[in-house]
């Protein structure tokens, strides 16, 4: 979800704090490069910050990857009747624990399978592995044109001109100048107060995108009900 604040409105602020307006001691580039690491660091610390909704078409049987520049699996909504961003939504897609799937429906991956396993049009759960973000699987396989809804966390564009917006929402824009702040005094760390005004710049940053680790946890599709969530293959 990209923002309304600007690339500039974001250096204003640097470089009225640095008391740097004139890109004396840090140029325009190096702040820019700032901005668009912080901007990674965000989404990979937080990576609902960059949360899309998309319409996808399901490739051939079960295992399924994010668009071009997609970083992590968030939700698998519902089945669509296209990838249009006018198309009709169908039936609603839930999670379900693999071990359940897998022991229900030992055959769910062969495209051959037959009765409720069946592939098909429609999917009705999906599973998602933490250890392999970028990929997850659909229940039944998918045989012929499938469409679905996803939210994914999706990789920030990189910012170079005045007038691109920031890549995240604009309640990211603290953390963003915090983060850029704590990089640019490091580059005077051997200076009296610099190291310090770098580590607290920092130390604001985490502080605003709070707990990195349970925020993670949270937007996981694995989070909610733990084993139960999808009550097996129906």
């Amino acid at each position: 979800m990209a923002g309304t604040l600007t690339l500039t409105n974001i250096l204003t602020r640097v470089e009225d704090t640095l008391q740097d307006t004139a890109n004396v001691r840090w140029s325009e580039a190096e702040l820019i490069r700032y901005v668009n690491d912080a901007q990674r660091e965000i989404v990979n610390l937080k990576p609902d910050a960059s949360a899309t909704h998309s319409n996808v078409s399901l490739t051939t049987g079960t295992e399924q990857s994010l668009p071009s520049g997609g970083l992590r699996l968030i939700n698998v909504v519902r089945n669509m009747s296209s990838t249009s961003s006018t198309a009709s939504g169908k039936r609603s897609i839930r999670l379900v624990n693999v071990d359940i799937l897998n022991t229900h429906e030992p055959d769910w991956h062969d495209p051959s399978v037959t009765g409720t396993a069946a592939h098909g049009t429609e999917v009705k759960h999906f599973v998602f592995d933490e250890d392999d973000p970028k990929k997850y699987y659909v229940y039944p396989g998918v045989s012929g044109s499938a469409f679905v809804e996803i939210v994914y966390s999706k990789a920030p564009t990189d910012l170079s001109s005045g007038s691109d917006v920031i890549q995240v929402d604009d309640i990211y824009a603290n953390a963003i100048v915090n983060y850029v702040l704590f990089r640019a005094y490091m580059k005077d760390a051997e200076y009296a107060g610099s190291l310090q005004r770098s580590g607290t710049h920092y130390q604001l940053f985490t502080a605003s995108l709070g707990n990195s680790v349970s925020a993670d946890d949270l937007i996981s599709p694995n989070t909610p009900s733990g084993a139960t969530l999808g009550g097996g293959a129906q």
